[in-house]
Order: C-alpha cells, then sequence, then structure tokens
C-alpha cells in the first residue's frame, strides 16, 4: 500500500491470469447433490443452469444450512479447486503484462476460489510478487457475482474514486460484480452472448492480454 498510484486493476485468477483445470461441472454436482440430499433445494432444480457461487449462495440463504453442513460443501468445493489449480499455467502474455503494469498500478486478485489453493497457484506461477492484495471468498461476504469483494477491495483504498479502478475477468460473474460494484470491466475471452443474457456490458472485449496496454483503465 506503500506504491503511490492513482489506478486500479482487479483481475478475476481462473482463465483470466491462470489457465486451470478446475472441474466446475463436477463441483456444480457436488454441491447439488449435497443439498438435494439434505432438503436444502428441490432435486428438479436446473443446477446445470447456475454457477456454482449460485448453489452455494442457494444453501447459505437456506433456513436448513447448519455449520457443520457448510463445512462439508466447501471441503468438497476445495478439493475440486485444489485438484484443478494443481500445476496451473499462466494465460499467454501474463508475466509480460503484469511486469508493466505492476510499474504504474496497484494490482489485485479477486477470485471465488480458497485463499490458501489462490495463494499456491499465484506462487507456483511466480506471479503473486505483482499484486497488492489477493482476495479470496474468505474475505467476501458473498461471492461473486455479488460486488462484496468489490467493495472489500475498494474499501482498503478510499482515497481511489470508483473511476480509477477496473476489473478483468473472463466471465460474465466478473462483469456483474464489477458494475454491480460500479468499477469499469474488460471482459477477457468473454462470451458476448452470456454477457448479454446477464446483463453484463463490458468497456471493451479483449483475446490477448497485451491489449490491456492499449486501453483506457482509469482517470
Amino acid at each position: 500500500m506503500n506504491r503511490p498510484f492513482r489506478k486500479a486493476i482487479i483481475f478475476d485468477m481462473d482463465n483470466t491470469l491462470l489457465q486451470s483445470k478446475i472441474d466446475f461441472l463436477a463441483m456444480k454436482r457436488a454441491i447439488f447433490q449435497l443439498w438435494v440430499e439434505n432438503g436444502i433445494c428441490d432435486p428438479a432444480l436446473s443446477w446445470e443452469n447456475h454457477t456454482a457461487s449460485q448453489l452455494i449462495e442457494i444453501g447459505r440463504r437456506s433456513e436448513k444450512m447448519t455449520a457443520e453442513l457448510e463445512a462439508h460443501m466447501w471441503e468438497a468445493v476445495t478439493a475440486i479447486e485444489k485438484a484443478g489449480m494443481h500445476q496451473a499455467v499462466l494465460e499467454a502474455n501474463a508475466a509480460e503484462i503484469l511486469e508493466q503494469l505492476h510499474q504504474n498500478y496497484y494490482l489485485f486478485i479477486l477470485t471465488n476460489n480458497a485463499y490458501a489453493a489462490a495463494q499456491e497457484a499465484l506462487k507456483e506461477t511466480e506471479i503473486i510478487h505483482y499484486f497488492d492484495e489477493v482476495v479470496a471468498r474468505e474475505q467476501m461476504t458473498t461471492l461473486k457475482p455479488s460486488p462484496a469483494g468489490i467493495t472489500y477491495i475498494l474499501g482498503r483504498y478510499p482515497d481511489l474514486p470508483a473511476s480509477a479502478w477496473t476489473m478483468i475477468g473472463d466471465s460474465w460473474i466478473d462483469g456483474k460484480a464489477a458494475q454491480d460494484g460500479r468499477v469499469r470491466f474488460i471482459a477477457y475471452n468473454g462470451n458476448p452472448l452470456d454477457m448479454e443474457r446477464q446483463g453484463v456490458a463490458p468497456q471493451a472485449f479483449i483475446s490477448d492480454l497485451r491489449e490491456l496496454l492499449t486501453l483506457d483503465l482509469g482517470e
């Protein structure tokens, strides 16, 4: 926090900076099955059409949720995350771009993954030193697409206006979090149809991280 910059960038991690192999379908299935077994959701729920974070929030809002059940859910989720993050590799040009951006911006990671898993993956890929802070699900009251993580990060830098911040991510849930957190959003290899269906309007779509150097990333 001692670096005196006036702009900041928040990066999603999976499939934005790192090519992980997290089996999100298996994760969603595991959460759904656990909820059904414990009477938290209807077996007819179209779980495939929900994100993992949305399924998690269904459980967390349920009156039938217990601390033991939530711990069981996180244990299953974390196991799938760790398996998928093992030997993750960097997205093309990620290290090169972070090296340049690090000289002029505060840089953050905002991930729905566990903090320990995120730290391990960023250390293994040797990019963790570029970031001022890694914010994972433990620091959020609600997972993306909620803006809770954005709000947490912006609260750490009260002197920077919302206009100084940019979120970079591959998914509509990143864009939704950014929009509701009132910061600009740039979609990296994002699906335009998914974005449109979810009411997300990125400032730009990019397919190469090097394009960040040509864009307006804050006032």
